[in-house]
């Protein structure tokens, strides 16, 4: 796997802060008499195609034919094309598919449509970041990447908010494509919260060391481990879902809203002192850094991105699979669903509802 950065970036002497852009900063009128292809219609794929059509711009989805969301982007009164339809059709190609199938959809459906003058775009730089898309030279290459799931990205444009988004430009051959990128992000209700200018570059590894050692992955094991411990010393089940999982995103909510002080102040002062006193037991800073550095080189040297490209092309996924049956197995899972499936609110399964 080929890299364009070494192991271990230069530390920087000072923090300089990022170049930030807001609704002032961006016209979505330079939309106006563009075409939107939206390649997908999943989670990041319904809320692009659903925000851009109620901010008034000229929209379609690619899918595969006899997808099934074929239907479901047609309820929400989309039009839906094949891939290689939107593809021609398209003056913006906005691929929001997996990473691990795009390269191969690229190469059969959408390169052959992308001409001189059009604009290639993603949500995460992955595929380009490892070079398994190399786009011609003629179009604009640019990242519009909400900074939360898509179902965030559509109920927080719903309620009149938005999600943060990063902007980055790989190619910009029209001199056009900033503007471009950042109407497109105005158009998903991002720059209500504002955008980040970054790479590709940058933006592939942030996002994939945030997303395996904290959010995802550092933030599930935690929780996982809280929950056996509990019930490992005779706590009931339900008891430790609460303390350790339920709970978890009511504190987030509390830091999102004014910051570690905000949730802080809600708290009760001796919850303050456990975090003080029983976090660095947990995790150890020193300890932990230098484990999180490991999982950076692998981002940055390309060993992560090898390891999963080998996951889906040679090996049927059968770590990825056994993981996800052995998680959906937990008692946190099991115990979490029945708990949920009993609160008034139960039945409400939508996901665009997550973050009300």
């Amino acid at each position: 796997m080929s890299s364009n950065s070494p192991t271990n970036k230069k530390k920087k002497e000072c923090i300089t802060m990022a170049k930030m852009y807001y609704e002032k900063d961006c016209e979505l009128s330079y939309l106006n008499g563009k075409k939107i292809a939206i390649i997908g219609y999943g989670s990041q794929g319904h809320a692009h195609a659903l925000n851009l059509k109620d901010s008034g711009c000229d929209v379609c989805v690619g899918l595969r034919a006899g997808s099934k969301n074929w239907a479901e982007a047609e309820k929400a009164g989309l039009a839906v094309k094949t891939v290689a339809e939107a593809a021609q059709w398209g003056d913006i190609v906005m691929m929001l598919i997996n990473d691990e199938v795009q390269a191969e959809v690229y190469k059969n459906d959408i390169a052959p449509y992308l001409t001189g003058g059009k604009a290639l775009a993603f949500a995460h730089g992955f595929n380009i970041r490892y070079q398994q898309i190399v786009p011609p030279a003629g179009v604009d290459v640019f990242m519009a990447a909400p900074k939360g799931p898509g179902h965030t990205v559509r109920s927080t444009y719903v309620n009149g908010k938005g999600v943060p988004c990063l902007v980055a430009v790989e190619q910009n051959a029209t001199g056009n494509a900033y503007k471009l990128a950042l109407a497109y992000i105005a158009g998903i209700g991002g720059a209500r919260a504002g955008v980040m200018e970054t790479t590709f570059h940058d933006e592939t590894e942030t996002d994939l060391f945030g997303e395996q050692t904290v959010l995802c992955g550092g933030v599930v094991d935690l929780m996982r481990c809280g929950f056996e411990v509990l019930v490992e010393a005779g706590y009931e089940p339900e008891n430790a879902y609460f303390e350790c999982i339920h709970e978890m995103k009511l504190i987030i909510d509390l830091i999102n809203k004014g910051g570690v002080a905000a949730m802080n102040y809600s708290i009760s002062d001796t919850a303050e002192f456990g975090e003080y006193v029983s976090g660095p037991r947990v995790l150890p800073h020193e300890e932990t850094k230098a484990r999180m550095r490991a999982v950076l080189a692998d981002i940055q040297d390309g060993t992560f991105a090898g390891r999963w490209i080998a996951e889906n092309k040679s090996r049927g996924r059968t770590f990825f699979n056994s993981k996800r049956d052995q998680l959906a197995k937990h008692p946190m899972e099991q115990v979490g669903e029945e708990l949920r499936r009993n609160m008034i609110w139960g039945g409400d399964k939508d996901l665009d509802t997550a973050s009300n």
